[in-house]
């Protein structure tokens, strides 16, 4: 089952929730070890802001045996001595999840926005992240001083400048914490981020996935030859689309349509199960 906790409700989102924060996991520290470390100038030469994205979901435990695989073909990004890094994300739509309900809907071309902080350096950016209805990923993001909790006009310009019509009313509808590895290919433009701990949060409720693992690899096509979908591969583990900001809405507002990620919360909860 998942695991839940709750708090009382609150009348606004709270600026950074504490029950969100998560240190950057050490557990995987032994099995990262084995990579060579990249810094992340040298990673941003493979940023991939326009893109393709295959996720694979699986259980913590499985990821010894893959990552032991591959370490020779990836490196792994390290700054400051660290290879887990905390994110912490908070995201926007309008009072009745509009957003939300275009990805429900399987809408071509669609779109989430959101606050991000990177936990270990304190960076923050807004994003718009889109979708493309020839299955592209694009990202665009400005800096921040802060991570934003209140949406404002001089958002509504940065959305304005890659998206037509009239910006809808927006207001925070989910956190999300997590922590992050990534890894770079050393021989084509491959990056693959690896999720762990997941914590979902709304007003009133925090869910937690402490056993499941989201990977992503990302590419500037598609090369299902690459190294760690081959480990996927062999290891029975198939691509499944997943939203973190989809996922957390089905689950943390029941009374939100949420049918067409019925498939997707059966498989979560096989997976995040205890070991």
């Amino acid at each position: 089952m998942f695991a839940r906790s709750f708090t009382p409700t609150l009348s606004a989102m709270p600026q950074q929730p504490v029950a969100l924060r998560q240190r950057p996991g050490q557990p995987m520290a032994h099995l990262l070890a084995h990579f060579s470390p990249i810094s992340l100038d040298q990673m941003d030469a493979v940023a991939l802001q326009n893109r393709t994205d295959t996720k694979y979901l699986l259980r913590r435990a499985q990821l010894a045996d893959i990552l032991q695989a591959v370490a020779d073909q990836y490196d792994v990004l390290e700054m400051a001595g660290s290879r887990v890094f905390g994110y912490q994300t908070l995201y926007f739509d309008t009072p009745t999840f509009d957003l939300y309900l275009q990805h429900h809907a399987g809408r071509g071309n669609r779109y989430k926005l959101r606050s991000r902080c990177y936990l270990n350096s304190g960076q923050s950016f807004v994003e718009l992240k889109q979708k493309s209805n020839k299955g592209r990923t694009l990202k665009q993001r400005i800096t921040t001083p802060r991570m934003v909790t209140h949406w404002s006009q001089d958002l509504d310009a940065f959305v304005a400048r890659y998206l037509t019509g009239t910006v809808p009313s927006l207001r925070s509808q989910l956190w999300n914490s997590f922590s992050r590895i990534t890894l770079v290919n050393r021989s084509a433009q491959e990056r693959v981020t690896i999720d762990l701990g997941l914590r979902f949060g709304s007003p009133d409720t925090m869910l937690a996935l402490p056993n499941l693992a989201v990977v992503e690899v990302k590419q500037a096509g598609v090369e299902r030859r690459s190294g760690i979908m081959q480990q996927f591969k062999a290891a029975g583990v198939r691509p499944h689309g997943f939203s973190k900001y989809c996922v957390g809405v089905a689950m943390l507002y029941p009374h939100i349509k949420h049918n067409r990620f019925k498939p997707h919360l059966r498989i979560i909860e096989q997976l995040a199960g205890n070991e």
